[in-house]
């Protein structure tokens, strides 16, 4: 055997720097996996802000218009527009959510 470092050694060698350079690159897709995941869920926050949503009428109170993003009545669909919402808070049997207090957003349009 020569003097130096083996071709199985260089090759032993490449191939544990190439199992390295391969967990970093899945570490870094994880974390960017996560990020995108937060980011969609910050644009669906945002979007969910700026729409409102009616919660059903119960046997003892009236029916709410919430703010699309009002954690008293989670829900990921059947969001109003702007012009709905101000129609469903003209119905006498409607009420505003006295915490997010939805007709503030549409006033202020």
């Amino acid at each position: 055997m020569p003097d130096g470092i083996s071709d199985l050694d260089k090759n032993r060698t490449l191939a544990q720097w190439l199992e390295w350079q391969l967990r970093q690159t899945r570490s870094r897709i994880r974390e960017l996996e996560i990020k995108e995941q937060q980011e969609r869920r910050r644009r669906e926050q945002t979007h969910a802000a700026l729409r409102w949503k009616i919660q059903p009428q119960r046997s003892s109170s009236a029916a709410l218009v919430h703010r699309g993003d009002c954690a008293l009545y989670p829900t990921k669909g059947g969001f109003l527009n702007r012009e709905e919402a101000l129609i469903a808070l003209a119905e006498p049997d409607i009420e505003a959510c006295q915490i997010c207090r939805p007709e503030t957003g549409l006033v202020d349009k």
